[in-house]
Formats: C-alpha cells, sequence, structure tokens
C-alpha cells in the first residue's frame, strides 16, 4: 500500500505527522468519494511529486474516473483562483476588487461530480495555498448546502498534514 510506503519515509524526528496522515486517511468519517477527492487536489497542491506519486493510486482506486478528473480539475482551477483572489484581495488598491476576473473558471459550475465533493476539495486546496478569500467562499457555500463544520474540519485537517508531510519529504529529499 502506497500510504504505508509514504508513512514509513517520514523521519522519526516528524513522528506526529506519521500518526496524523494514517489518522487523516485512515480513520476519517468521510465517505470514500469526500476522502480520497481530498487527498488527490491537495497531494496535488502540496506540489511534491513524492506524495502524489504515492497517493494518486490510491485515490484512482477509491475514485470513479469523473471524482478521479473532477478533483484534479479541483486542484487546477483553485491553483489559478487562489492566486488571483489572494492577489486582488491582498492589493490596497479596492479598484481590482471592483474589476471583472475575465478568467474561465466553467468547471466549478459543472465539475462532473457532486457539488459539495468539488467544493470541498476546492476548500482544501485552498487553505493550502492560503486564500482566505476562496476559503470564505467555499465554505459559506459549503455551510449553506447543509455540510457540517466537523466535515470542512476534516477537509483542511487533511490539507494540513499533506502539505506537512510534502514538505518534510521534500526537504529530506533535498538534504540527501
Amino acid at each position: 500500500m502506497a500510504l504505508d510506503e509514504l508513512k514509513s519515509a517520514i523521519p522519526d524526528y516528524a513522528k506526529d505527522l506519521k500518526l496524523n496522515l494514517g489518522s487523516v486517511i485512515g480513520n476519517s468519517d468521510l465517505p470514500a468519494q469526500q476522502l480520497w477527492g481530498t487527498v488527490l487536489a491537495t497531494a496535488i497542491a502540496s506540489r511534491s511529486p513524492r506524495v502524489l506519486r504515492e497517493l494518486a493510486p490510491e485515490a484512482e482506486a477509491n475514485l470513479s474516473p469523473e471524482a478521479f478528473k473532477a478533483a484534479k480539475s479541483a486542484a487546477a482551477i483553485m491553483s489559478m483562483n487562489n492566486v488571483f483572489y489572494r492577489t486582488r484581495h491582498l492589493l490596497s488598491d479596492d479598484e481590482y476588487g471592483t474589476m471583472r476576473a475575465g478568467l474561465r473558471m466553467n468547471v466549478i459550475g459543472n465539475p462532473g461530480v457532486d457539488k459539495i465533493d468539488f467544493e470541498l476539495w476546492s476548500f482544501a486546496v485552498s487553505a493550502i495555498n492560503g486564500c482566505g478569500m476562496c476559503l470564505d467562499s467555499h465554505e459559506q457555500v459549503l455551510r449553506k448546502a447543509g455540510v457540517e463544520r466537523d466535515v470542512i474540519l476534516e477537509s483542511f485537517k487533511i490539507a494540513s498534514v499533506i502539505q506537512a508531510v510534502a514538505v518534510t519529504l521534500d526537504a529530506e529529499a533535498a538534504l540527501a
């Protein structure tokens, strides 16, 4: 199992990450599609080839082809949106906030899977990319759809752990 290989690669000084990785994936209460879509989208967002290589096959085995594609789509579109909206928000000139984005984002309206799942994946990617505007927007959509806070919390716990594992393993590879 690739998850076990990934856990075994985590150095002893990061034992908490190893335990957390097993916990957020192995003990998650999320339905399989939400869980593995979140894992895949955040593994992509982590920008770590190793983490993605290890987790993508397991995600693919647990997702329909449509869900696998949609999770990749969430990571792709949020990669663009997080930079755009975070930048627009951080600029002191409020005029940028009134200007049309002019960027294609059709996949958000028609992701090919349940809209809630796509929103959850988009939220988790936004957590990794640090876009407060996108986090607020996706969280509001999820809450209005009746998604409980514990489900949303679970998604950003997964994002947090996968990002930390990626940073740790990439640092170890660079230091080797």
